[in-house]
């Protein structure tokens, strides 16, 4: 099956009519979809299917016992109204890649794999990279039974009504033991490559990131009757804060980026009780991050007092740095470099990514397909069928030269 029959096919999975955008959130039916569409490629070539204690699926040509294993792969599920190449794409050019390498009839030495990551963006219990974080023991039992999603459904809940065994999940370390090098292909977010001119790029790093809620509380009442002098209302202090972000951030260098709210009682002729905003905050260094992240904190608190108003701040989630294994992103470059005199660009990115929480355990890299506008996680997310096709052959080169050896 082609890169472009596969693609179409999954396409219309968890899109919706009205924004365009993709709701495939995690042990919903659009994700239930997703993976049977997967279960589905694997069957079709012939390839060992295994979904593991974590409900992550992977596909195998060969004995994954052996060790030692290639495995490549990402994720099927997104963000709210998200774009169609987040994820997916590193996940239809896998298979494309091995179908490319069967073509080429490529003696393989060693195991390959491909996986679909479950909940990598978090959309639905508020954490990204559950399934990967699981399976690296970056995520215990504990923690993993409190996530809840916003109608309250535990994530234990969730994957039990869409029958995976719950109690199951935990740390896979034998399973992690298998892989040699993990090599992940994602569209770029960002226009690095389209700037440079380039189809295909190699990460260098992911900067270091995280999420802070921060709760504003004051007092409900009436939006008609209350007195501005009287009011101690959560909203402005929030607002200011949203600002404060935005300067901090680009005063620094980094982004910031307030792009979830909740507010209590949420109505229109009345003041709220409760402000609630997610801030997402990157860096590319520790200390700038740190430095951002307390400047809008302290700002935050200065706002607050001055509208009578209480905060709260918690940190939800936090990835440091990760640097790429140099050895396997040399040899990366190395590969797809053979056959060309053109430097292949080295990108460093602000995006979170199972390849970045595999990195403390297995060795990993990732490959970047040019998205011209740079946009993504929204539907507008874009790369041209020219350069996922550049994508699927670096990779199947990448690939043909690490399990061939």
């Amino acid at each position: 099956m082609s890169f472009h029959s596969m693609w179409a096919e999954l396409l219309p999975i968890g899109r919706s009519s009205a924004s365009g955008g993709y709701r495939r959130y995690a042990w919903t039916g659009a994700d239930t979809e997703c993976r049977a569409w997967f279960k589905a490629q694997a069957e079709a070539r012939g390839l060992r299917y295994e979904v593991d204690r974590n409900g992550n699926q992977w596909a195998w040509l060969g004995d994954p016992g052996a060790g030692d294993a290639v495995v490549t792969g990402s994720h099927l599920d997104s963000v709210p109204d998200g774009g169609a190449f987040d994820g997916p794409l590193g996940v239809v050019s896998s298979f494309a890649a091995l179908d490319e390498l069967r073509a080429r009839n490529a003696e393989l030495g060693k195991p390959l794999g491909i996986v679909n990551f479950g909940d990598e963006e978090g959309a639905r219990f508020g954490l990204a990279c559950v399934g990967s974080r699981l399976a690296a023991g970056r995520l215990t039992l504990e923690q993993a039974h409190r996530l809840t999603d916003g109608d309250g459904v535990s994530l234990p809940r969730a994957m039990e009504a869409a029958g995976h065994d719950p109690e199951a999940i935990g740390p896979d370390p034998e399973r992690l033991a298998r892989i040699g090098a993990f090599v992940e292909l994602h569209v770029e977010q960002g226009r690095a490559l389209d700037l440079s001119g380039d189809a295909v790029g190699i990460a260098s790093a992911i900067w270091p990131h995280g999420r802070w809620r921060f709760d504003f509380r004051g007092e409900a009442n009436h939006a008609g009757t209350t007195r501005l002098a009287d009011r101690r209302d959560p909203m402005l202090p929030y607002a200011e804060t949203v600002l404060a972000a935005r300067r901090e951030a680009r005063l620094a260098g980094a982004v910031a980026t307030f792009g979830k709210i909740t507010v209590e009682p949420n109505g229109v002729n009345a003041i709220p009780s409760l402000v609630r905003g997610w801030l997402d905050s990157r860096a590319a260094d520790q200390d700038t991050l740190d430095t951002v992240v307390n400047a809008v904190e302290q700002a935050a608190r200065e706002y607050a007092a001055t509208h009578g108003v209480d905060l709260g701040v918690v940190r939800e989630s936090f990835t440091p740095v990760v640097e790429f294994d140099h050895a396997l992103r040399d040899e990366l470059a190395r590969i797809l470099g053979s056959d060309t005199d053109l430097k292949v660009p080295v990108l460093g990115t602000g995006a979170g990514h199972d390849a970045g929480i595999l990195s403390g355990t297995v060795p990993t890299a990732m490959l970047f397909v040019r998205n011209p506008t740079g946009v993504s996680h929204s539907p507008a997310e874009f790369a041209a069928e020219d350069d996922c096709v550049a994508g699927v052959l670096a990779l199947a080169d990448v690939l043909e030269g690490l399990a061939c050896r």
